[in-house]
């Protein structure tokens, strides 16, 4: 077992290893910009090292600082929790080189998976359902016209490096596909430093759901079933919860078995997510890997008992998993809300500043993922997330009503918060009745008050 694991990343996720090597009796090296000097998880760690200024670029993105201050910390492991470098294949491998255990997938499996091209042709050589489009990326607009023409609009251009909404567009007909195309490739050149875009199908409405795997180094991979995070804005999550609500077992079923054929065939180990798309008719298609922990996780840990971050250790350490795929159960329903500060009532603008009240939610069900105290300020530099607050029910009616409860009780002052937003997805009837899908917020909650 490691002695000691250096985490690569800050705040809530940084927090959430922290916790996870205690508990196995790790010591825990954090890294800090001069922006996070004072954080509350630099704070509980047990040895902090600056690695430069606020810029990202300057400190949780550059690779020879973070790989310096591991050397200096003398660890065994890194941990690069979620965004950042944590799906960097090239810091993967410079890790493993300088002999520091990278806590992920190897470095082939994230350089495979990352590109969505090569992800989708992996999946097809495993049998999973694809949406219809290209093989890889459409080099030219006379491709472009020539597929979409097969596929039929509408139809969808998308990064092939990337996600988070950068380089999509949505295309009615050939005049919008010819416009789009010069735009969708800047766009993701910009966002990740490679152009490519590929077309597929435009799915009308769907639902967004991903599967869970754990794989380790002895062969074994298994499913810890699903998660539903449909309630998106502009491609990014607010809401998940797990099981997905009125999903038939059927869809349940294909998805699970398709997510451990799809990981065993691409090399996979440790934790990662396949994300699918759900049609109306309850198809399901593959559309992404993500190859490292996601925000979402603790909904799946609510409902299997699973510690997954302890599990990524683990499996790093060269241990084999704990349990079969006969022994993970559904055991209720949880959701996740996302508290970001950010003001939804006025555009979602962000709100960076100093918390000058915080009273947390507690009681019977509830879970609160954050590193804010009072007094803390919250850093514009960086994601705009600043905790998460789940709660675990024995259905998902009686989830629903503890995170009612849980939010009515979360107050937070001095910054501007997404809460409000939720407060009123969570009374809303469509989303209490399980009638959403990635396009709801926009089309509908949003739409109603002239967002």
């Amino acid at each position: 077992m490691f002695q000691r694991i250096l985490i690569a990343n800050r705040g809530e996720i940084a927090l959430r290893v922290i916790r996870a090597c205690r508990d196995l009796g790790i010591e825990a090296v954090a890294v800090y910009s001069q922006a996070d000097r004072d954080a509350p998880y630099v704070q509980l760690a047990d040895r902090a090292l600056c690695i430069g200024p606020a810029s990202g670029l300057e400190s949780y993105l550059n690779i020879p600082r973070i790989i310096a201050a591991a050397e200096l910390a003398d660890v065994q492991a890194i941990h690069p929790g979620y965004g950042f470098l944590s799906e960097n294949p090239d810091f993967a491998e410079i890790c493993r080189a300088s002999n520091f255990e990278f806590i992920g997938p190897p470095h082939e499996a994230i350089r495979k998976m990352g590109l969505k091209t090569e992800a989708k042709a992996v999946a097809k050589a495993a049998k999973v359902d694809c949406v219809p489009g290209s093989d890889g990326p459409v080099d030219s607009d006379e491709e472009a016209v020539h597929l979409a023409r097969q596929i039929r609009y509408p139809v969808l251009i998308k990064a092939a490096a990337g996600g988070g909404g950068k380089g999509m567009r949505v295309c009615q007909d050939e005049s919008q596909l010819l416009a789009n195309l010069k735009a969708a490739r800047a766009e993701a050149e910009a966002a990740f430093k490679n152009p490519s875009v590929y077309l597929e199908k435009f799915i009308d409405r769907p639902r967004h759901v991903e599967v869970q795997i754990l794989a380790d180094n002895h062969g074994n991979c298994v499913h810890l079933f699903e998660r539903e995070c449909s309630v998106q804005r502009r491609h990014q999550k607010l809401i998940e919860e797990a099981p997905a609500a009125s999903l038939p077992a059927r869809a349940r079923d294909r998805m699970c078995d398709a997510a451990v054929r799809l990981a065993k065939a691409a090399g996979y180990v440790n934790a990662g997510t396949i994300e699918f798309l759900v049609d109306q008719e309850f198809n399901t298609y593959f559309i992404e890997v993500n190859a490292r922990i996601q925000v979402e996780h603790p909904v799946t840990e609510l409902v299997t008992g699973i510690d997954l971050v302890k599990q990524q250790i683990l499996v790093a350490a060269g241990q084999p998993l704990p349990f079969k795929q006969k022994d993970i159960a559904i055991r209720g329903h949880a959701f996740q809300c996302r508290i970001n500060a950010e003001d939804s009532d006025h555009g979602f603008r962000p709100s960076p500043g100093r918390i000058t009240h915080l009273r947390v939610p507690g009681g019977y069900g509830v879970r609160w993922d954050s590193q804010i105290v009072s007094g803390y300020v919250v850093p514009p530099h960086y994601d705009s997330l600043v905790a998460k607050l789940l709660v675990h029910g024995m259905d998902r009616d009686q989830a629903a009503a503890i995170m009612r409860r849980a939010l009515d009780e979360l107050e937070v002052e001095g910054i501007a918060t997404t809460t409000p937003l939720h407060r009123r997805i969570f009374r809303n009837p469509d989303f209490l009745a399980g009638r959403v899908d990635t396009t709801w917020v926009e089309r509908v909650l949003l739409a109603s008050k002239g967002e």
